[in-house]
């Protein structure tokens, strides 16, 4: 049996690899990846190499075994994400693994915009697999906002249509430290954790942290849908994926993406980075 993360070399799977390797042999873990070459750093640590695509489901096929626990770490095609994550279930299925694990979106079948519409799917997929699973029900990152700094400092603005919405974000490595926990502990299977930071906070606060760490005024404009999405076009952002950022703003607006659970926190054991944290980190390094 082997504890094997999909997308290993990824933002999010990177950071879930190195958890683990803090708790468990090497041995004990497998990456499922498409570079040889960017997992070369994991294989000298000793930890298992798949190669697999999720674009190419004949390359999934040895990808998993029986009574592994696994993590299927969303794709980032948006679009095309359904299709990709029925061929890792159905991989998965066949193999016989002990544990699904899924990083969802927070809300599951509640959240109702455009970005939540692949994760419903995925997570009725697993239902109907029959596959023990559980699924992590993601919050939004802090990072989200953080690596898009530049505009927002040369500016001084921040710009959305999310109103006086609320955002409960935590860090990547809050939501890696949670999936860590799942995968090496018991008492998991078939539920769904609702996964968020401790304290929600909008986008004129925000404003303020990023004032705070930058020393200088920044404010919040809030504009219409329209006028975001013209924004965001005009800055290089793809018309489809800037209409997502526009309606995750609207969710945001009512409340969707507010939720403070508090099952992030029970499940890595300690409190939630708090954003002033992350923007004051991200604002000292750029």
């Amino acid at each position: 049996m082997s504890i094997v993360v999909t997308g290993a070399t990824g933002a999010l799977g990177r950071l879930v690899v190195e958890r683990l390797l803090a708790t468990v042999p090497a041995q004990s873990v497998a990456a499922v990846v498409r570079s040889e070459e960017k997992a070369a750093a994991l294989a000298a640590r000793g930890v298992g190499i798949r190669m697999a695509d999720y674009s190419h489901p004949e390359t999934l096929a040895g990808a998993f075994r029986s009574g592994d626990r696994l993590l299927l770490i969303s794709g980032s095609e948006v679009g095309k994400r359904v299709g990709q994550h029925a061929a890792v279930i159905e991989a998965a299925r066949t193999a016989g693994v002990a544990q699904l694990a899924y990083t969802g979106v927070l809300g599951g079948p509640d959240a109702d915009f455009l970005l939540a519409a692949e994760h419903k799917a995925t997570e009725q997929l697993i239902l109907e697999s029959g596959v023990p699973h559980t699924f992590l029900r993601n919050g939004w990152y802090t990072e989200n906002y953080t690596a898009n700094l530049g505009p927002v400092l040369e500016y001084g603005a921040v710009v959305g249509n999310a109103g006086e919405g609320r955002v409960a974000s935590a860090t990547r490595a809050d939501y890696a430290d949670a999936a860590a926990a799942v995968l090496t502990g018991e008492g998991h299977l078939g539920k769904a954790y609702e996964l968020s930071g401790d304290v929600a906070w909008s986008l004129a606060e925000y404003a303020a942290m990023v004032s705070e760490a930058a020393g200088r005024k920044i404010v919040y404009t809030e504009v219409s849908a329209a006028a975001h999405q013209e924004i965001l076009v005009g800055a290089g952002v793809p018309a489809p994926f800037a209409e997502i950022l526009v309606d995750v703003d609207e969710a945001i607006r009512r409340g969707l993406l507010a939720g403070t659970s508090g099952d992030l926190a029970r499940l890595i054991g300690r409190p939630t980075t708090p954003a002033s944290e992350t923007v004051a980190a991200a604002v000292a390094g750029s």
